[in-house]
């Protein structure tokens, strides 16, 4: 069983953080039904199409130390559940029941 931890605005504040980026990083979600999507770095159109209550999971590339610094600041500042990864970070858009998810 999956527990929702993001909602709509929370996904919109992503979002937009990533798209005041520049570079834009690139991302991949997981959806509810297993399918991974291919890296993507147009955040404001191609990540809210069809909406975000089947995002398991997305993952924000950093190509470099810079970008990575980044990045992290921008998910710190809006505070979403996530954690770093060695290719960037992932914000959770589900927890399983009895994970504990950590915010950045």
């Amino acid at each position: 069983m999956r527990n929702p931890v993001m909602n709509n605005t929370k996904w919109d504040e992503l979002r937009l953080a990533m798209y005041a980026l520049d570079p834009t990083p690139a991302w991949s979600t997981l959806s509810t039904n297993g399918y991974q999507s291919s890296r993507d770095t147009e955040w404001f159109h191609h990540f809210r199409d069809g909406g975000y209550a089947d995002i398991v999971h997305v993952d924000i590339f950093a190509t470099d130390e810079a970008m990575r610094q980044r990045v992290g600041d921008a998910l710190r500042s809006i505070h979403v559940p996530g954690e770093e990864t060695a290719e960037g970070f992932r914000v959770f858009g589900y927890a399983a029941n009895g994970k504990f998810v950590d915010y950045l």
